[in-house]
């Protein structure tokens, strides 16, 4: 039963011998690393970095759905990052001075 799971596996559209298994299971790396920068303080998260990552996230996130093969790996991991930039976003809007200031300016 093993040998079956992983000879499908291995010979999956969007297995490991493709670029369609490697390239998200890298980018988990950035989806790891805005997990460790929830440690960091407010003020040098990166608006515009996090910005990114949370587009990024939200765009990859449907067209991996998309795709022939559809492929898992790429929404989950998308998903991760647009989840973990909406929450620096909410971070950085919530406890950052300048953010106050900007805010309360037009009103």
């Amino acid at each position: 039963m093993a040998a079956k799971f992983l000879k499908d596996f291995w010979n999956h559209p969007a297995g490991p011998k493709t670029v369609f298994f490697w390239a998200p299971t890298c980018k988990w790396g950035i989806s790891i690393a805005n997990i460790a920068d929830m440690q960091r303080p407010v003020d040098q998260v990166s608006l515009p970095q996090q910005l990114a990552i949370t587009a990024t996230g939200i765009i990859w996130s449907r067209y991996s759905l998309v795709i022939n093969p559809v492929n898992y790996n790429l929404m989950a991991v998308n998903m991760a990052m647009a989840v973990t930039g909406s929450y620096q976003l909410y971070r950085k809007f919530k406890n950052d001075p300048a953010m106050e200031v900007a805010v309360a300016a037009p009103a």
